[in-house]
C-alpha cells in the first residue's frame, strides 16, 4: 500500500525545498543519517540503489519507518530500470529518482500513483519527462549545466520544477545561487550526508547542516 500520495510527496517537497540522498550499507547507521535529517527538517530522504541488495536494506528501512517515524517519506533513488522500479515501489518506496528519464520507469509509476524524479540536462528531455507525468526534474549533472541553465529553461517553461542534483554545495553561497536562478528544490548528497563524518557517528553534525541548508532555501526564497 502507498503511505504518501504523489501530490502529498510534492507538496512536502516543494515546502521543504531538500532532499537529502545518500546510501548506506549499514541499515542501523542509515537509520541514525535519516534520523538527522529528519531532526534537521528535511523530512523526505532518498536512499540510493547503489549497494549490493539495496533494496533488502531499503525494505529493512521502510518497515522500521513504518513504525518508528511514520511522518518520513522515504524514496529510492538510482533507478534506472522500470524491473528496479517497480522492486522498490513494491518494498515501500514513496518517490523514485534516477540520473536519467526511461519512459518504462514512468509508466510503472504512474501506474501505482507513485512520484517519479527523472534526471534531465536538456529542454527537451524536461518536456519529454513532464509529459509523461513527472512533476518535478532533476536537473543532472547540475555543476555541469550551471545554475544559469535553470534560470533560462524557466523563461518560456515557468511551470517546470527543477531541482538540481550533483555538485550542489551545503553552504550559504551555492544554495542561493541555485535558489534564486529558480530552483524549486535542492538534492544533495555527498556533501551533505558526508562519509567521514557518518564514519565517526557525527549525526548531531549532520543535523545542523540540513537545518542550515533549509534555512539559507528560506532565506533565498524570501529575497527573490
Amino acid at each position: 500500500m502507498i503511505k504518501f500520495l504523489r501530490h502529498e510527496v510534492v507538496a512536502r517537497i516543494l515546502d521543504i525545498g531538500l532532499i537529502p540522498t545518500f546510501y548506506e550499507d549499514d541499515v542501523e547507521v542509515a537509520k541514525k543519517v535519516i534520523v538527522a535529517c529528519a531532526e534537521g527538517g528535511a523530512k523526505v530522504v532518498e536512499f540510493t540503489n547503489r549497494g549490493t541488495q539495496a533494496y533488502q536494506k531499503f525494505s529493512e528501512l521502510i518497515k522500521w519507518r513504518n513504525k518508528e517515524l511514520p511522518e518520513i517519506v522515504l524514496g529510492a533513488g538510482t533507478v534506472i530500470e522500470p524491473a528496479i522500479a517497480s522492486l522498490y515501489i513494491n518494498c515501500g518506496a514513496d518517490f523514485i529518482v534516477s540520473p536519467t528519464f526511461n519512459k518504462g520507469v514512468a509508466r510503472i509509476c504512474n501506474k501505482y500513483k507513485v512520484l517519479y524524479i527523472p534526471g534531465c540536462c536538456t529542454p527537451t528531455e524536461i518536456t519529454l519527462a513532464e509529459e509523461m507525468g513527472a512533476e518535478i526534474i532533476k536537473v543532472f549533472p547540475a555543476d555541469v549545466v550551471g545554475a544559469q541553465f535553470i534560470k533560462d529553461v524557466l523563461g518560456p517553461m515557468p511551470w517546470s520544477k527543477l531541482m538540481p542534483s550533483g555538485g550542489v554545495e551545503p553552504a550559504k553561497e551555492s544554495i542561493t545561487k541555485w535558489i534564486k536562478a529558480g530552483a524549486a528544490a535542492l538534492n544533495i548528497g555527498s556533501n551533505l550526508i558526508r562519509k567521514d563524518l557518518v564514519k565517526e557517528g557525527k549525526f548531531d553534525e549532520i543535523k545542523t547542516m540540513v537545518e542550515k541548508c533549509i534555512m539559507w532555501i528560506k532565506e533565498a526564497r524570501a529575497s527573490k
